[in-house]
C-alpha cells in the first residue's frame, strides 16, 4: 500500500549532522505523519549516481516527492516549523 507521503533524505556517509537529521526527521515523521509515510535514506557516498540524479549540493537534503509538488529542505532538520512549513504540515496544538 503506498503512504500518503513519500519523502527521500540524502546524507553523507555517518556523520555527526547526517545522523541528528535522520533522528529529528524520525521524531517529527513518527509524531505528525504516523503510519502515513515512506522514508528512503540514500547515502551519497555509497549511491553516488542518486545523488547526481537527484542534483543534491548539500546533505543532509530531504526531498519530498508525494504529495506532489516536490519540495527541497536541507539541514539538520532542528527548526521544527521551517521543517513543518516544508512538508506543509501543521503544528499539533
Amino acid at each position: 500500500m503506498q503512504k500518503e507521503y513519500a519523502l527521500r533524505l540524502f546524507i553523507a556517509g555517518a556523520s555527526p549532522l547526517s545522523n541528528r537529521a535522520l533522528v529529528n526527521l524520525r521524531r517529527i515523521c513518527e509524531k505528525y505523519l504516523k503510519d502515513r509515510y515512506d522514508l528512503e535514506v540514500i547515502d551519497i557516498y555509497q549511491q553516488p549516481k542518486l545523488a547526481r540524479e537527484a542534483n543534491i549540493l548539500a546533505t543532509p537534503t530531504l526531498i519530498r516527492v508525494l504529495p506532489v509538488p516536490v519540495r527541497r529542505i536541507i539541514g539538520d532538520f532542528s527548526n521544527l516549523q521551517r521543517v513543518l512549513a516544508a512538508l506543509e504540515l501543521q503544528e499539533e496544538q
